[in-house]
């Protein structure tokens, strides 16, 4: 059994990556709905449908026993109702796992008491789930907001040359909050930490979901052997999507350092 990686886009495979680097041992299985990207603009109905879609066709025909929902969008909008309905009806012995717990855990242990900005998709923001739990885990932190519509289009069509005008744009409310923390709620916008960097002050740090991921996850699957023992170890990573574009073959191989096989299947 495998590890199954699911997002909207290009973000996953730098979740992936950084996984694999991480644990190297494990075979993995990416699904990238790029068809239905960008979610952040979708409603709730349509998220929760594609989600649903991706994560069945994983555990039926991939024989994944445990699925990370990399996006964000998805995490706030289905995994909650995938997690008490959908896998209690079909797969009560597997799991699904999102992002925004592990990154709200790791700034509270970093960053207590500091003034937390969250840059985001537009459905995400209408979530209000990084509020919500961050409520549950440190009632006196403070955390603001950012929806940056643009930004999952831009990355995913090669728009770097426009990044700088747009986030100097979308950052702008949240540095008059003098916010210490910038939390990249979406896992696109790694691609983006260069700018982020020539834009933010010095004294704000940058929370990027690569780099909390892996570690949360070798932590699971420690404190979960009956998982672990499961899944299967060195042999062979897959990779599927939705649609194939020239764009995203080339950003999937500058995450890789190498050309990786892109099969399209349909949901």
């Amino acid at each position: 059994m495998k590890i199954g990686i699911f997002d909207s886009g290009i973000g996953g495979l730098i979740i992936m990556k950084a996984i694999k680097d991480h644990l190297p041992q494990y075979d993995m299985v990416y699904l990238g709905d790029t068809l239905h990207l960008p979610y952040g603009g979708r409603s709730s109905d349509a998220i929760y449908k594609y989600t649903e879609s991706a994560i069945d066709y994983l555990f039926r025909k991939k024989n994944c026993n445990l699925i990370i929902i990399a996006c964000n969008t998805a995490s706030a909008t289905a995994l909650r109702r995938i997690q008490q309905q959908y896998l209690v009806r079909n797969f009560p012995n597997r799991r699904v796992l999102g992002v925004v717990i592990p990154t709200l855990e790791t700034v509270v242990e970093k960053y207590a008491n500091k003034r937390i900005g969250l840059l985001a998709t537009e459905a995400l923001v209408n979530s209000g789930i990084y509020q919500e739990e961050l409520q549950k885990l440190a009632p006196n932190m403070k955390i603001f907001a950012q929806a940056s519509p643009l930004l999952v289009p831009l990355i995913e069509n090669g728009g770097d040359k426009w990044a700088k005008d747009i986030l100097q744009e979308y950052l702008a409310p949240l540095l008059e909050k003098n916010i210490d923390v910038l939390v990249l709620a979406c896992t696109h916008y790694p691609f983006l930490i260069p700018y982020l960097k020539e834009i933010l002050p010095e004294n704000i740090a940058i929370i990027s979901q690569d780099s909390i991921i892996p570690n949360k996850l070798a932590n699971y699957l420690k404190r979960h052997p009956e998982i672990d023992n499961k899944l299967d170890k060195n042999t062979n990573d897959c990779f599927y999507v939705s649609d194939i574009t020239k764009n995203y073959v080339r950003t999937a191989k500058y995450i890789y350092k190498q050309d990786i096989k892109l099969e399209k299947l349909v949901l």
